[in-house]
């Protein structure tokens, strides 16, 4: 769905980094350039409804992207196939379902769970989402429709992002949607820099304790925020303000680009707090240090191939 019409909150016509609009300007953005002729940039996106940062973006950014030829994403996320691959690598094989995998107590919790994110997500909707048309099952189905036939890992994200925040942001498209969309309409070329299975395999990669242990993690964690007893150590707003006051904390960028928790804390036991170094330092080396090298190296390639076009490289600033 786009996101013509909508408003953004009342709240955020202040700049949140306590300064005036004319500061704004001098604030730190995500652009950088690649100095050559024509000149090429690579500007850092986060995962957030671009309603929410379009106005913070600096002028040189949106510049760039207007006067620049090609426009390369991570993955091409208007492309149909793009959608079904990532669609189909998060199935677990044909013929199981989660109950088959999950131990008992966990499946009954998860199941407990997602019965409960159905009962409140009308509740959880906004008048503008309705007045679009979003209804609270529709949604429901979209995100969760298929999730006993999910791998256990792919759940564990889905159930981290069925939270009121998340919900009331749905039918706005995220800011690399965003840019992507508007690459279309402006007619510019386009292009991907990474393939499906090279985001999806790395989530597959976890052996099946850890993902165990980050599922339990996650059900006791929005077991706890239903309970009224935990506040989460950063949300999706401590991101956006930190995105839009041009702030590179790589801790929490990091996880935004991984879309993966942290789940390292000083409550776990030691055994259970090496597993989550482990499942930690395994996202960090496959999702960032991996990707960052790989990402790299077509980046060049592409800006030696076509040295006489300007390139405009978005992906998300944990990755920058």
């Amino acid at each position: 769905p786009g996101g013509d019409g909508v408003e953004i909150p009342d709240v955020l016509c202040f700049s949140p980094c306590g300064q005036s609009g004319a500061a704004q300007s001098e604030l730190n953005s995500f652009l950088w350039t690649i100095k050559r002729d024509p000149p090429s940039y690579f500007f850092g996106t986060i995962h957030v409804p671009y309603t929410r940062v379009w106005d913070f973006i600096p002028e040189n950014s949106k510049k760039a992207f207007q006067h620049s030829h090609i426009v390369y994403f991570e993955l091409d996320l208007t492309d149909p196939y793009t959608i079904s691959a990532l669609t189909s690598c998060q199935l677990l094989p044909q013929g199981e379902n989660l109950q088959d995998v999950l131990p008992r107590d966990i499946y009954r919790r998860l199941k407990r769970h997602l019965e409960y994110v159905k009962l409140m997500m009308p509740s959880w909707m906004t008048p503008d989402q309705r007045g679009k048309g979003l209804y609270a099952d529709y949604l429901f189905n979209a995100i969760a429709g298929n999730w006993e036939r999910k791998r256990p890992v792919w759940v564990m994200l889905m159930v981290n992002s069925l939270t009121e925040v998340d919900i009331k942001s749905r039918g706005v498209p995220v800011l690399d949607l965003y840019l992507a969309q508007e690459a279309e309409r402006l007619r510019k070329q386009t292009g991907a820099v990474e393939k499906v299975e090279e985001q999806c395999h790395p989530l597959n990669g976890l052996n099946f304790s850890q993902v165990i242990f980050a599922l339990n993690q996650t059900l006791l964690q929005q077991e706890s925020l239903r309970a009224g007893s935990l506040q989460t150590p950063y949300t999706t707003e401590d991101l956006i303000e930190h995105y839009n006051c041009g702030d590179l904390n790589s801790i929490i960028f990091s996880h935004d680009t991984s879309q993966v928790p942290n789940f390292i804390n000083a409550t776990l036991p030691p055994n259970e707090r090496i597993t989550a170094q482990e499942i930690d330092s395994y996202f960090r080396q496959e999702l960032i240090y991996k990707r960052n090298e790989r990402m790299g190296k077509r980046v060049k390639d592409l800006l030696e191939e076509y040295p006489d076009k300007s390139f405009f490289f978005a992906f998300g600033a944990g990755t920058c």
